[in-house]
């Protein structure tokens, strides 16, 4: 394990939360393709307009999005046939993202512990750890069923620092879409956002990277650095947003 010293101007990174679909395997894919499936089925086509609903959420709010826009069907049923068919998604296989890889075995190297922070439900989180995540050391997993609210509520991340003994701000999390970018900085963890479906809005919290082959523990610890220095309040949507 290599030892790093903590400056005043870099802070010591306790851990890494990695969001899971998009971020570290490559699923937000499957999961559009399903949702335009089964929206195509209740008569809707799936358009761009339709993607904050999709990208990033619980299958329990992209069921209630489309019996809203559809007018039909039962929101229960509909989850039940997003969260089956995304499952056979993923046990077919959903390949790692680029850099995934080299980041776990630096962080490895350098003794810094990361878990999984997911808005999917445990069968899909459970399905792609035993498989292309399988090799992966995670400290824990938390799914959608872990915690009485996901993302974009801050309480997943919340959750997942307090169970490291940490507290959220000596957190980094790594994330691709606008609603977990938004449960992560809520919840005051500093945020490496990685885009891949939907752009996520800046905010001086946020460090972005086109890709996680440009990421390495140096910066993230450099997003720590710029979280720290922030002024402005943690975005869970604007200032006046209060979440309990």
């Amino acid at each position: 394990m290599t030892t790093h010293r903590t400056t005043a101007t870099t802070p010591r990174l306790g851990a890494v939360l990695f969001d899971m679909d998009g971020t570290l395997v490559e699923t937000e894919g499957l999961w559009w393709q399903v949702t335009e499936e089964i929206a195509a089925g209740l008569g809707h086509r799936l358009t761009t307009a339709d993607a904050p609903h999709v990208v990033g959420r619980a299958v329990e709010d992209t069921a209630a999005h489309l019996v809203r826009v559809t007018g039909t069907a039962d929101a229960a049923r509909v989850a039940v046939d997003l969260g089956r068919e995304f499952l056979a998604r993923v046990e077919a296989g959903a390949p790692l993202r680029p850099g995934a890889q080299r980041l776990l075995d630096r962080l490895d190297a350098e003794g810094i512990p990361y878990a999984l922070v997911s808005a999917s439900p445990r069968s899909v989180v459970d399905s792609v750890v035993g498989g292309s995540l399988g090799h992966v050391p995670f400290a824990f997993t938390l799914s959608a069923d872990d915690t009485p609210h996901t993302k974009p509520h801050p309480e997943p991340y919340r959750t997942a620092a307090a169970r490291l003994g940490l507290p959220a701000g000596a957190c980094v999390a790594v994330e691709d879409s606008p609603d977990g970018t938004a449960s992560a900085d809520a919840a005051g963890c500093a945020v490496l956002v990685v885009p891949s479906l939907l752009p996520v809005p800046a905010s001086p919290r946020r460090t972005f990277a086109d890709t996680l082959e440009d990421v390495d523990p140096a910066r993230l610890r450099a997003c720590l650095s710029r979280a720290a220095g922030a002024e402005e309040p943690p975005d869970g949507g604007s200032p006046a947003t209060a979440y309990p």
